[in-house]
């Protein structure tokens, strides 16, 4: 019942938001203002003046005021839960490209998981654990002999580890995580280490994908944090 949604209609489109506030991906963002009509007598991309003719749209991702040359693009934005494509500027249409496809793609690859060697703190013992994230994206579930849940909100720092690094930069390979996060309640900050394991029952592609899908989360999660 905690992650029951509704429909809500906006003047920017219709949104399947959840219910609680407190049931939202922590990857979503706010409908931003929309820049009020009388501030706007010229596009804010090419200038040219609106009149009876030429008609103003709203971004619906920045909020500001375009012709409709230069905000005619329909594109998706599950990030604001918009159930359809809706009217972006030329700028926010292509983010909203890239974002795509982390919903379409990388956001199931964590939802399915993968297996890595996990410790703890400064222990010097690691356990191995299924790691995923829960279907309404707000906890990193890690499941073995133990088993944890944790807030994505709470997590404060994601580091990536590679290995086979070139001075140009490529063949480069994820190969693990460090992860920091607050234990709610206190304001401890706990670690946690992921490696890939090197036995044939981890599978490293796998691995590796989960942790570009991991990655690609983190940078998603800062630009909500400071929206």
């Amino acid at each position: 019942a905690g992650d029951a949604k509704k429909l809500v209609r906006s003047p920017s489109g219709l949104r399947m938001v959840p219910e609680h506030r407190a049931a939202r991906s922590p990857f979503g963002l706010d409908e931003p203002p929309w820049v009020p009509d009388k501030e706007c007598p010229r596009c804010m991309q090419c200038d040219t003046k609106f009149d009876f003719i030429t008609r103003k749209h709203h971004c619906r991702r920045c909020g500001k005021c375009f012709c409709d040359k230069c905000c005619s693009k329909k594109v998706p934005l599950p990030r604001m839960c918009f159930v359809d494509p809706v009217r972006q500027c030329a700028e926010c249409a292509l983010v909203s490209q890239k974002e795509t496809e982390f919903y379409d793609k990388q956001l199931k690859v964590l939802m399915n998981g993968a297996t890595f060697f996990v410790t703890l703190g400064t222990s010097d013992k690691s356990e191995l654990m299924v790691c995923r994230l829960s279907n309404n994206q707000r906890y990193l579930i890690l499941d073995g002999d133990s088993h944890y849940e944790i807030e994505i909100i709470q997590i404060s720092t994601v580091q990536i580890l590679t290995e086979g690094f070139t001075p140009g930069g490529g063949n480069t390979r994820a190969i693990g995580m460090i992860l920091q996060y607050k234990v709610p309640g206190s304001e401890e900050v706990t670690q946690m280490k992921f490696t890939a394991g090197e036995d044939f029952s981890c599978n490293k592609k796998l691995s590796a994908a989960w942790l570009a899908a991991m990655h690609k989360a983190t940078k998603l999660l800062y630009e909500s944090r400071d929206q």
